[in-house]
Order: C-alpha cells, then structure tokens, then sequence
C-alpha cells in the first residue's frame, strides 16, 4: 500500500515576520515525483466567545486590510511564544473587550487554513464576566458589540459575518449549549 505522506526533501525559509513566516519547502510525493508547497508558519491563537449572563455574546469589529473591509468577529488573537492557549484566551478577552471571565473552558482545537498554514487555533467558551476597560494593542481599533446567538446565526447567513474561524467558533458553541442543555 502506497503511503500518502509528503516528505520533506528541503526547507528554506524565504520571509520572517512579527506575525508569521514564510517558507518554501520542496517535497517529495507518493509517486517518487517532486513539489514545492509554500508554507505560512503561525504561532497559533486563541479564540474566545464571551457569554454574559444574559446570553448575549460580544463581538468586536474591526477593519481588516487583507480584505479591505470591517469584520463582526469573536475575539482572538496569536499566542506569544511559549505561551499557554488559556493565558492567551484571558489575555486577548481582556484586551479585545475589556472583559474578564471567572469561567473560561476550552471546547476544540484546529488548523485555520492547512492547504497552506500551520496556524492551530484554541477554542473557548468564556462565562461568568467582569467588565472592565478594553486594553487593545497600539494598532489596534476595535468596537465591542453584543448580540443574541440567533442573530448571529441569522447574520452569518445574509453575509454580515464572514470571518471563518467566527463562524466555527459561534456554530460550535451554538453546539455546545444545546447539548449541554439536553442534560
């Protein structure tokens, strides 16, 4: 039986960032035959989806330049080296939206884009919040709005939400919560 994995024949890394790196690596397929896969390396994220006591969640909007457009999204943001996911779910909650959660659980674990990143993306559930005053980084500007699960469900739908790793995560925790409930 043939083996489906890719190995590594050379790695060179052609660009690196405060946020990611990029490397070329050439490899060699099932077939004996060779290829080049570019490669985005990413330290990883957190993301979180606050819960208040009223069942609302809070989502911040921010303008992306990638897409060159504002985006509805659940707070999150990229691990520090050496950095556990939890203390970056709290840390990036705090900053993002001023909150902090006094029950934050994680739910899954995956990769954001693996046809061509590295990227592993922490998800979490924070309850029981404090508010307090957003902390965002220097070049950071974001609006913190809340709103009802259905609602964003409804948004993703009409386009208003677009942002992949949103959509896993309010789909899940829509998950979640009702199997949680069903006990």
């Amino acid at each position: 039986m043939m083996t489906l994995r890719e190995n590594t024949i050379n790695s060179k890394r052609i660009y690196e960032g405060r946020i990611i790196s990029l490397r070329v690596d050439t490899v060699e397929l099932p077939d004996k035959k060779y290829s080049t896969r570019e490669i985005i390396e990413h330290p990883g994220a957190a993301v979180v989806v606050p819960i208040t006591d009223e069942g609302k969640i809070i989502m911040v909007k921010q303008f992306r330049k990638p897409v060159e457009d504002f985006l509805i999204e659940v707070p999150a943001g990229k691990l520090d080296k050496g950095e556990e996911p939890l203390l970056c779910a709290h840390r990036e909650l705090k900053e993002e939206t001023g909150y902090s959660s006094g029950n934050m659980q994680h739910l899954f674990t995956f990769f954001s884009s693996p046809g061509f990143a590295n990227e592993t993306m922490h998800l979490f559930i924070a309850r029981d919040l404090t508010v307090g005053e957003a902390i965002p980084d220097e070049d950071e500007y974001i609006e913190i709005e809340s709103y009802e699960l259905n609602q964003l469900i409804h948004m993703i739908f009409n386009g208003q939400i677009k942002d992949a790793k949103s959509i896993i995560a309010i789909f899940a925790v829509k998950q979640f919560l009702q199997s949680t409930s069903d006990r």
